[in-house]
Order: C-alpha cells, then structure tokens, then sequence
C-alpha cells in the first residue's frame, strides 16, 4: 500500500482563481483522504484550471494528461517501443541489449516517481472509450503496476494529487466513481461571477460590468440555446468592450431590435445561436400580432 503521510498545506484559492467554500472544501477532502478528487461541470466553468491552481497553491509539481478519443489506459502507465527496437536491432544498435531504453514512461509513471509530491491532471476522462476509466482502478487503487517487458514493479512512495475532469459527456462505471472524491463546478452566480471578473479586470467600470452581466445570463437563459456561453468566454467579451471602449449606452440601450449584443462572436459560438437571436430580433421588429 502506498505510504499516506499527512495531507499538504490546505487549498484556499489563489490570487487569481476565486474558488467557492464548498469547492474549497471538496479539494482539501480529496487531499486528506488521498482520493482522485472527480471534477465534473459544464466546460467553461473552471475544471482543467483548477489542477493548475491546486498545483500552484501548494508548490507541488504539475503533470497533465489530456485524454482524447482514442487514449488508452496503458498509455498513462508506459508504452513498449517494440518497432524501435526491431528498427536498432536490424542496424546493429546495441541498446537492444536493454529494453528498458524502449519503454516510455506515461504520466502515471511519472506521477508515481516524482521525487517531490505532485499533482497529476488527468482531464476529460469521459472522452475516452468507456473501458478507459476501468482499466485505471487497480493502479489509482493500490498506487502501483507492473512493468512485464523488465519484471519491475512501479510503486508510488506516496499518493500523488490526482484531479480527473469530466464534461458529462458519458456515465462513468460505479466502481470507478467509488474510489473517488466528488464534486460538480455549478455555474457562478452573478455574485461570484462579479468577483471572478474583479480579479481579471481590476478597476473595471462597475456600471459596465452591470450591464455585461445582465446581457451575459439574460443569453444564457434564452431557451433552445445550443451552447450557452461560459466564463471564460465572457471574459473575452469583456476585455474585447474594454479595447474597443465602446460607450455604456450601447450596452444599456437594450433595443429589442438589436438583440444580438456588440462584438457577440466571443458569446455566441455557432450559427444556430446566432440565427436564433436573430429570429428573435425579427419577432421583435414585427410587434404583436394582430
């Protein structure tokens, strides 16, 4: 069993990542009970960035796994270069004499060996095929696997921080769900989207930020919207009206004529959205009916 020393210093957040009290208290969970903490939240909503910041907060080395389609759990233990060495053998290299020079260590690998305590990012899990989360049990379980190309045995000294994000594009299997730590990013409310933008943007006008945020979740609550527009996103529309310092008024007129915001290609990510702000401006134009 991996040796489990004393939790590190807690996560409260850094100077530019305004974390919620309870996800605060999911991240320092997950680390006192060395357990994968399970991220899981609409995109946008500060998943990914979360490792990053978990890693600067407590001085611990970071390593990121970005899963895709086709990732494969052994991956992350090592891969067998089993091509590399027949292309050296048949040139007379004599490192084939050693196939360690063939494996490649995987993030897990790495994570396991670090020589100081690191956090390991495995982010978007539900990408990959619905095996993949299965197939990493036993190492996230017992912190250990087996290199059969050399007979060695790779074990963790301690348990690294591990953060797994999901898109909830798929279900992922009970068992996997069991060895983790869970929690679910809630979009920020206007409250905490407020402090979020007062960290990226000190000193912004506040009736700007007023009238940004009402068009932002008013966008947001538009039903048959494909994809609703995330924090990030509205960010960049901010430092876009900052740039080009367009005056408040056009913010403020809110002409139900014109009900495709200024600059809305940051917001609005497809044409479908854009069609449907523009049905809807023509309703308006047109009135009532009869």
């Amino acid at each position: 069993m991996a040796d489990q020393t004393d939790a590190p210093t807690r996560f409260t957040g850094t100077e530019r990542y305004v974390a919620t009290d309870d996800l605060k208290v999911a991240v320092n969970a997950a680390a006192t009970l060395r357990r994968p903490l399970l991220v899981k939240g609409e995109p946008g909503t500060g998943k990914t960035v979360l490792a990053h910041e978990i890693s600067k907060a407590l001085d611990a080395p970071l390593l990121e796994w970005h899963i895709k389609s086709t990732t494969k759990a052994q991956q992350g233990l090592y891969e067998y270069d089993a091509v590399a060495r027949l292309r050296d053998s048949q040139l007379g290299d004599p490192r084939v004499a050693d196939i360690s020079n063939y494996i490649r260590r995987g993030k897990l690998w790495e994570a396991f060996t670090a020589p100081k305590l690191p956090v390991l990012l495995i982010d978007e899990i539900d990408k990959a095929d619905i095996e993949f989360p299965n197939d990493l049990l036993q190492e996230l379980d017992r912190m250990e696997f087996n290199v059969y190309e050399t007979g060695e045995t790779v074990k963790a000294a301690q348990r690294p921080i591990v953060v797994i994000t999901s898109n909830n594009e798929k279900e992922l299997p009970d068992a996997f769900l069991r060895r983790c730590f869970f929690h679910y990013i809630k979009f920020p409310d206007r409250e905490t989207m407020q402090s979020i933008i007062d960290v990226h943007f000190p000193g912004i006008q506040k009736a700007l930020v007023r009238e940004a945020l009402t068009i932002f979740y008013d966008i947001r609550d538009v039903p048959g919207l494909k994809k609703k527009p995330s924090t990030s996103e509205l960010l960049d529309w901010l430092k876009l009206l900052l740039h080009e310092d367009l005056p408040l008024d056009i913010l403020q007129s809110r002409d139900p004529k014109k009900l495709i915001p200024p600059l809305h290609g940051a917001l609005l990510k497809n044409e479908q959205d854009v069609m449907l702000f523009e049905r809807l401006a023509f309703m308006a134009r047109r009135g009532p009916t009869a």
